[in-house]
């Protein structure tokens, strides 16, 4: 049967999540912590299931952490290599769908650089899909890991105030903190450059600053975002250096936070543009190897529920 707390047959946002889906992923995920942090880190949960890695665009963290999610619960692994496939020899996504959906996958994991692409083959296939990254559009996996991450060191999400600065105009990974955090009962404010703030971004509920310290005056959590020059299309930031000095994360502007505020970075870093090495590496302080840890493990949390969810699915329509 389906999961009733998590009804869904695919996750492609966190838009339209309820926050009792979204806790209970993040308690399942909780679980996965000590799992993977266990002598014994194989499971049967997904045993003859098969999930199928299709990125479009180039990942580590994420296309690793969905592999080692899967194989930990069991499941066999297909990861598609997108430069030597049929997509490469001019395949539309719609074919590829099509093709893919004959082999009968239980999960595919999609990362692809257009927005609403993730959307369109979900509805082509009769298996759960996971949005792994579309465009600038969502990365929901990232947000859920990026809330675990916060609610085990605080406590709690409601009431923390969270800054989310640099690169906003261009990331799906701020969307869909945004979402979640709103959703779950925290404020959030975006630091950012004029030209790096999303048309009428304020409309979702955040709070916009074009300053540093001002911004960042006791939040509890400061997010870094990586300044996305593949998306650039023209002159977004005067040059590096300007973007570090008024934007980029060191000890002087990380004196307005909270003295325990938390330093988070979805990856992958680059040292010396967003964040300073000496924060970035800051043991009390930095969760950005925390980060890629507890990835894996909402990764899996997501693959069972979504797998055991399509299963239900698929056995109603044969009956």
């Amino acid at each position: 049967m389906r999961d009733p707390a998590f009804p869904h047959r695919h996750l492609l946002g966190i838009e339209g999540l309820t926050p009792a889906e979204i806790n209970h992923l993040l308690d399942l995920s909780d679980r996965y912590v000590a799992f993977n942090r266990g002598q014994e880190r194989s499971s049967e949960a997904l045993k003859g299931r098969t999930t199928v890695n299709l990125f479009f665009e180039n990942s580590t963290r994420t296309r690793t952490s969905f592999e080692l999610a899967a194989l930990r619960l069991g499941a066999n692994v297909i990861n598609m290599q997108v430069e030597s496939s049929s997509v490469a020899k001019g395949e539309t996504l719609i074919d590829t769908a099509v093709t893919l959906n004959a082999m009968h996958p239980d999960v595919l994991c999609v990362r692809h650089p257009d927005s609403g692409a993730v959307k369109l083959l979900a509805d082509k296939v009769n298996c759960a899909v996971v949005n792994g990254g579309d465009g600038s559009h969502e990365h929901p996996t990232q947000a859920l890991l990026d809330a675990l991450t916060i609610r085990r060191r605080k406590g709690r999400l409601s009431g923390l105030l969270v800054a989310i600065c640099g690169d906003v105009l261009h990331s799906r990974v701020a969307r869909s903190n945004f979402l979640l955090l709103l959703t779950m009962g925290a404020r959030v404010r975006i630091i950012a450059p004029r030209t790096l703030i999303p048309a009428q971004v304020d409309r979702m509920g955040v709070e916009v600053f074009t300053d540093m310290n001002a911004g960042l005056k006791d939040v509890d959590i400061v997010m870094m975002l990586r300044v996305q020059n593949e998306r650039m299309k023209g002159s977004f930031i005067p040059s590096v250096r300007e973007y570090f000095r008024f934007f980029g994360l060191d000890r002087a502007k990380l004196s307005q936070a909270k003295p325990d505020a938390l330093i988070m970075h979805p990856g992958p870093m680059n040292r010396g543009t967003e964040i300073d090495s000496d924060v970035a590496d800051d043991f009390e302080r930095s969760v950005i190897r925390e980060q890629v840890e507890l990835g894996v493990a909402v990764r899996m949390a997501v693959l069972e529920v979504l797998a055991q969810n399509n299963r239900a699915i698929n056995i109603g329509k044969v009956a």
